[in-house]
């Protein structure tokens, strides 16, 4: 015979003070984990949608970053010329040669210094990245001294904004339009022409040299024949898997901190859990002793008690999850490990997260609930009834 569920649910709501502060507790706890998950969740995504599978960046072998890549001109000539490079409009190949460059720029609020991404491209360039659209201004002209904000950069960094002027590399380059590259790591870089920044900057040499595929499935055979000309020191990755290299570093140390944190807070939580499960069988003697002498097996107590606790660290969950949700509509910036750069990224809520956090809701619920259960399940039926 099979305690009904109805019985656990009117058994917390009959307690509602203590079931919800005990729900409180561990919507907190969920709200922690959720929030940790959503962050890396959004950086990834950042950075992952900055790329296409159908472009490959080459870089100097072991750079890691375009930032400390380089890139002769000879070999990105020998790169241009490759059968696996698609072919525009008039012949013309779909490739980029592009210097990237950290200046440190103040902040719009307290004047806080942070490293910037300068990315000098190419009309190819631009081409190659169609998510990219300008939002405010214009595309910055080939061969001047203008150039062109990512919508963070614009909206975090003084003097970044539209019809403003930034002074690097010893010139002063005027801001002519915002771009929105639909909240990619591009978002947080500054674009102009590639042969003045090189001039600005003083660099014979290339970072990067990014390409579109002719076919993706030509991807292995690029790296291939690259790999086996003894002119090239360089390494292909494509894009997406370029971009998500970048978020490795840092998406680590948020994972381990978050969980850490989460691990320490759910014990508290789960201590919580258990200490109102015990004052709910202390204050119920009587009452197990009547549903033991009703007929009902200890294992019927043990599933009826478990379910309580279980119910319990769901709603708990369920309201963890409501609040971090609330978190997508915030955009946080913080330093890229990788590219020690400034990177702005939003909280990304996603299906998976959501089943986790439940699932760890439910786990500490379990774990909470076991041994008051197990104590409900294993009291006498004599000693119970006279309890009453």
């Amino acid at each position: 015979m099979k305690v009904p569920l109805l019985y656990s649910y009117r058994n917390l709501w009959a307690r509602k003070l203590t079931t919800l502060l005990t729900a409180g507790g561990m919507a907190l706890v969920v709200f922690v984990f959720a929030t940790v998950l959503m962050l890396d969740a959004g950086l990834q995504k950042t950075l992952v949608d900055t790329g296409s599978e159908d472009n490959v960046v080459v870089t100097r072998r072991g750079a890691g970053t375009e930032v400390q890549s380089i890139v002769d001109r000879t070999q990105a000539a020998t790169i241009e010329s490759q059968p696996e490079v698609a072919l525009g409009p008039g012949g013309r190949a779909l490739v980029s040669k592009e210097v990237v460059v950290l200046i440190s720029l103040n902040k719009r609020d307290g004047d806080k210094p942070a490293n910037v991404i300068i990315r000098g491209t190419t009309v190819t360039g631009l081409a190659l990245r169609p998510q990219l659209q300008i939002v405010a201004g214009r595309m910055f002209k080939p061969g001047s001294n203008e150039i062109v904000a990512g919508r963070s950069i614009a909206e975090r960094f003084g003097r970044a904004g539209l019809g403003e002027s930034l002074r690097f590399g010893g010139r002063d380059w005027v801001v002519v339009g915002v771009f929105d590259a639909g909240k990619s790591g591009f978002d947080s870089e500054v674009w102009g022409d590639a042969d003045q920044l090189m001039q600005a900057f003083r660099r014979a040499v290339y970072s990067s040299v990014i390409f579109k595929l002719n076919d993706t499935r030509a991807f292995d055979s690029f790296v291939e024949r690259i790999g086996r000309d003894p002119r090239l020191t360089v390494e292909a990755k494509r894009e997406t898997r370029f971009y998500a290299d970048q978020s490795e570093t840092l998406s680590n140390f948020i994972r381990i901190l978050g969980l850490t944190l989460s691990v320490i807070f759910s014990i508290g939580a789960m201590i919580g859990a258990m200490i109102t499960m015990y004052a709910a069988v202390a204050n119920r003697v009587a009452e197990i002793g009547a549903l033991r002498a009703l007929g009902f097996q200890r294992s019927a107590i043990l599933l009826a008690f478990l379910a309580e606790s279980l119910l319990l660290s769901l709603v708990g969950g369920i309201l963890g999850l409501i609040f971090a949700s609330f978190m997508q509509f915030f955009t946080i910036s913080t330093m890229n490990w990788q590219s020690f750069a400034e990177l702005a990224f939003s909280f990304s809520l996603n299906l998976r997260i959501i089943v986790t956090s439940v699932i760890f809701s439910l786990v500490m619920g379990l774990v909470g609930g076991f041994l008051p259960a197990l104590r409900a399940a294993r009291m006498n039926i004599v000693d119970s009834l006279r309890a009453a």
